[in-house]
């Protein structure tokens, strides 16, 4: 088990050994668990309203008997199972938490990949939570708009003279399931935006990836929405508007780095040199010194003593 850490002082860097990196990791799960439980505990309360606002979409029938019911084009809502209404309720109450929480857990999540950013990258902390939560709104909101146009449809490949029995349980767990994975997915954009602003991968690359990014898209949209084409265009189209609209976002953010980083030279690329002559200044004028008088001109040795010649020089040279 993991003791909790002194304080530290922070690496400039943000390097850190594994055993800090779990420990971060642990804080910021704790702290996220601390947000979301007690909305949690909130949305037990409400729980049966929200049941009934998340079950709205199915068309209901007033009774196995209605004629509707037999076309294929409404079903009965059921509860079976004497643990049944207990399972939805708590499902409810869950889903509510992380939703309510979403802002709470992104900001957690940013924090633990901020100490390995620059100084200067930090300050998008807010913009992480001020983008990634309006997309996980966004995306939780279309699947919830998808619902109502998506069921009616797969209800429309009943067999003649049959009833539809759907439990509250399983719409309820459909709905869980459409909006974290409309809500995630759409968290798309932020993650390849954070991945560039780290450093971990440019915009020329994130570009080179678009096919395969549209085909992963469409692979995971046919996964997570239920059968029904119109879902899964729902969730492909925004997708991937969302992962080109990161890319550009990448690209500039890369330019705007090598703008201020200066040009970049290959190892085998000679810097530009400016061999432009410069402007010489003006001539300082210099006072002139006394010239200097040398002991053997003046006929005497530095100390005093006579300077003796030979020859007319002061040594046998």
């Amino acid at each position: 088990m993991l003791k909790s850490a002194r304080k530290k002082p922070r690496d400039p860097e943000g390097r850190m050994p594994l055993v800090d990196h779990l420990r971060e990791l642990r804080n910021r799960l704790v702290k996220s668990l601390l947000a979301f439980i007690p909305l949690m505990i909130v949305a037990l309360f409400f729980s049966k309203d929200i049941a009934e606002f998340l079950s709205s979409p199915v068309p209901r029938c007033l009774s196995e008997l209605d004629p509707a019911a037999r076309a294929g084009k409404c079903a009965v809502l059921s509860q079976i199972g004497i643990t049944s209404p207990f399972t939805t309720y708590v499902k409810v109450g869950v889903m509510a938490g992380i939703v309510a929480s979403a802002p709470v857990w992104l900001y957690q999540l940013w924090a633990f990949i901020a100490p390995g950013l620059h100084r200067n990258e930090k300050k998008y902390a807010v913009s992480t939570v001020a983008v990634g939560t309006p997309l996980f709104l966004a995306g939780a909101y279309l699947a919830y708009w998808v619902l109502p146009h998506a069921v009616p449809l797969l209800l429309s490949f009943s067999v003649d003279g049959s009833v539809n029995y759907i439990t509250v349980d399983d719409m309820i767990g459909m709905t869980i399931k459409l909006v974290l994975a409309f809500g995630l997915a759409f968290q798309l954009p932020l993650i390849l935006m954070l991945l560039n602003v780290g450093g971990v991968v440019s915009g020329a690359r994130m570009l080179s990836w678009w096919r395969g990014m549209v085909m992963g898209i469409a692979i995971f949209a046919a996964i997570v929405t239920p059968t029904d084409p119109l879902s899964m265009i729902v969730m492909q189209v925004p997708l991937t508007a969302l992962y080109f609209a990161a890319v550009g976002f990448s690209l500039v953010n890369d330019r705007r780095r090598r703008r201020a980083a200066g040009p970049e030279l290959d190892d085998d690329e000679a810097a530009p040199l400016d061999l432009r002559p410069e402007p010489v200044g003006p001539v300082e004028p210099v006072a002139a010194a006394p010239a200097p008088v040398l002991p053997e001109q003046a006929g005497v040795d530095a100390d005093g003593t006579p300077v003796r010649r030979v020859n007319g020089y002061d040594d046998v040279t």
